[in-house]
């Protein structure tokens, strides 16, 4: 009898879920109102990998809290890969019930004392990257189940997908996240293989651009069959890609490497150009064991001010010459951010004459004119005036640094 009755449950889950996802097919969308600036907070995954534990979790919370973050602006506690157990008898998933012995539920309320919020990750496929069950099969149970924990995010991975079409299984989950009726950011890991770029912004609040982010400045990672890059790999890869953010639709060139190992210099450039992306800043390091350095840079409210700007419009590339790069970024209320990259093979003078280099944004129709007007300028870094655009601006930029400047009416 109890067999009979899990086979009965089970068709009805599928039969309801079927029918659900033939009709989001026909009419989809997302949660409305969610990430109208690019999510910020924390997961597990660059630090730890699939060394995951409540205890952990909790402590990573505290540490949100205590060192700052909390008050600059991160948000979210997501734990990644490896936090599953088995499913029940019905096919619901459980925790790990060694690493996770309070369960999930208990785990997001007391990330949510904290006043902060709690993620959590699957993957379309049958099994996720590290070898646990996938969701594929089980999206309206998985979701059900997320929104009893309390989830507030979703990473949702692109492992074992054979024979899958990822718009089809995104539009899957963002339709059984509806269903569930918990409003849930879902982060399309997809990795751009399918330009979730031009289906994305229907289907979740970001997508990932690229492949995964490797804890170096400048090089790529071989793994044989796959590659991870560096920093100024994945920032060369977003070229092309502007026009599709914007309030509650970002691309992401995958989460923050600050803290875990770069020097402080090439850290502070890394966190400085997904300022100017404006990607998601979700930090990847251990909260609870940070020097000053990198609190500093990811708790520079000015930085984060640039990323979290409400026009939501992503930064470019206006020059680059001999290795060193001018970005912009047009800001709310007439403003500008302004960065320059040293990627050359030693320091950079900076000499730009704001009057002779008037720059007007194609895709936003802002207009930088120092003849016109005079704006004055902060060093986001130094924290402090640096005078006005009717002087030209110089500096001299260490390698694999940055110059990061706000211009203000």
């Amino acid at each position: 009898m109890k067999k009979l009755f899990s086979l009965l449950t089970l068709l009805i889950l599928s039969t309801g879920a079927f029918s659900q996802g033939n009709n989001y097919a026909q009419n989809y969308s997302k949660f409305n109102g969610l990430a109208l600036t690019p999510p910020m907070g924390w997961n597990s995954w660059n630090k730890f990998a699939c060394n995951v534990n409540e205890q952990l979790i909790r402590e990573t919370a505290d540490a949100m809290v205590a060192s700052g973050m909390k008050d600059a602006g991160y948000t979210y506690v997501n734990i990644d890969d490896c936090w599953h157990g088995q499913r029940d008898s019905l096919g619901f998933i459980q925790p790990d019930p060694e690493r996770f012995p309070s369960g999930m539920k208990a785990l997001a309320d007391y990330v949510h004392a904290k006043g902060l919020k709690f993620g959590i990750y699957s993957d379309a496929g049958s099994q996720t990257c590290g070898g646990r069950p996938g969701s594929r099969g089980y999206e309206f149970q998985d979701a059900q189940t997320y929104a009893s924990w309390g989830v507030d995010y979703l990473k949702y991975d692109w492992c074992n997908t054979e024979g899958l079409k990822a718009e089809g299984a995104y539009m899957t989950m963002a339709a059984a996240l509806q269903k569930a009726e918990r409003p849930i950011v879902l982060s399309i890991c997809e990795w751009g293989n399918d330009k979730p770029w031009e289906w994305g912004p229907k289907v979740g609040q970001l997508w990932r651009t690229t492949g995964d982010i490797y804890n170096c400045f400048d090089c790529i990672e071989d793994h044989g069959t796959w590659q991870s890059f560096g920093v100024m790999q994945i920032l060369d890869k977003q070229e092309g890609l502007r026009q599709y953010a914007g309030p509650g639709q970002w691309n992401d060139p995958d989460m923050l490497e600050v803290g875990n190992g770069m020097a402080v210099n090439e850290d502070r450039a890394h966190f400085t150009m997904w300022s100017m992306l404006a990607a998601p800043l979700i930090a990847g390091n251990d909260l609870r064991h940070m020097n000053k350095e990198t609190i500093d840079i990811l708790t520079n409210k000015e930085a984060i001010a640039v990323n979290q700007d409400k026009l939501g419009i992503q930064g470019f590339k206006h020059s680059s010459k001999d290795g060193l790069e001018t970005w912009l970024k047009p800001l709310a209320g007439g403003n500008w951010a302004v960065v320059f990259l040293n990627r050359g093979d030693g320091p950079q003078k900076v000499e730009f004459d704001w009057k002779i280099n008037p720059i007007t944004d194609e895709l936003s129709k802002a207009e930088l004119n120092a003849s016109k007007t005079t704006y004055k300028i902060r060093n986001v870094w130094e924290k402090k005036a640096a005078g006005t655009t009717a002087k030209i601006f110089k500096a001299e930029i260490p390698k694999n640094d940055v110059v990061m400047l706000v211009l203000s009416k």
